[in-house]
């Protein structure tokens, strides 16, 4: 998984950047086909918006979250994208139950004919 971080009028400090990683690991944990993540995390005036777009194997997810605070925002958008590809994995499942295996004839007739 490549991750992108980005910011506007916001310094990306390292603690920032690990409370990301630590959070993304959850997305990844339940869908591991995740190709790229950009994350742009924008502050105007007291509202830190953050935005993330994920390249998964035959989609592209774009979420965004708002928030007074940034690691609540972060959390928030977490929260949107695990439900998001949670839904898009739960579309390739299969839908059908497996199938009966059958077991051979021959086997229980030699049986019912020992009595």
């Amino acid at each position: 998984m490549n991750l992108h971080l980005t910011g506007h009028h916001v310094d990306i400090t390292p603690a920032i950047r690990d409370y990301v990683v630590a959070k993304l690991e959850r997305v990844n944990r339940h869908f591991d086909h995740v190709i790229d993540v950009n994350v742009i995390m924008t502050v105007e005036k007291l509202d830190q918006k953050i935005e993330a777009n994920v390249h998964l194997s035959g989609k592209d997810i774009h979420v965004q979250a708002n928030d007074g605070d940034m690691y609540a925002a972060i959390d928030c958008l977490i929260d949107k994208l695990d439900r998001q590809v949670l839904k898009h994995k739960e579309r390739f499942a299969p839908r059908h139950a497996p199938g009966i295996k059958r077991i051979p004839r021959a086997g229980i007739r030699s049986k019912l004919h020992a009595r």
